[in-house]
């Protein structure tokens, strides 16, 4: 359960950032990963090292405020940082002794999904649905998949 649960927690955290539109998604995201960077300053592991971690954190985030790639990265360093912070024996969560492994494993999750630009999953979701269920080639036809897709009414 330690590595199948904070697979997901990544997933269940795609999918609720799903539920905000573009750009805020990705903005939202950049400051997620800017907190991420400074989760470890107050438990001080690794003296300086956590204010150099948290400064080059911020500068990704700050990047990710127009990039989805620099998301993905933040969080591919938090991963890097979560593990030297489980390895040394001080875990995010003081009191849950394998937190930093479990979110080592949650947050390459949340890096794949930011590295693909942070897709709606729920939009994905409606979109296979409508195919498996055959609309989605005859509204293509008709030239009514985008205007159904925002939900906008045709006719009436």
């Amino acid at each position: 359960m330690l590595y199948i649960s904070p697979i997901f927690v990544g997933l269940l955290y795609a999918l609720l950032m799903s539920l905000i539109r573009e750009p805020h998604r990705r903005r939202f995201n950049a400051i997620m990963v800017g907190g991420a960077g400074a989760a470890y300053l107050s438990g001080g592991a690794m003296g300086g090292w956590e204010f150099a971690f948290a400064a080059l954190a911020t500068y990704v985030a700050y990047r990710g405020l127009e990039s989805w790639t620099f998301i993905g990265i933040g969080w591919l360093l938090h991963t890097a940082w979560d593990i030297v912070h489980h390895l040394k024996g001080n875990p995010i969560i003081p009191f849950f002794h394998s937190s930093s492994m479990g979110c080592a494993i949650c947050d390459p999750v949340i890096a794949l999904w930011c590295l693909r630009g942070g897709p709606s999953l729920i939009e994905l979701f409606r979109r296979k649905r409508r195919k498996a269920a055959g609309g989605g080639a005859a509204a293509a036809d008709l030239g009514l998949s985008e205007s159904l897709a925002s939900g906008e009414r045709t006719g009436s």
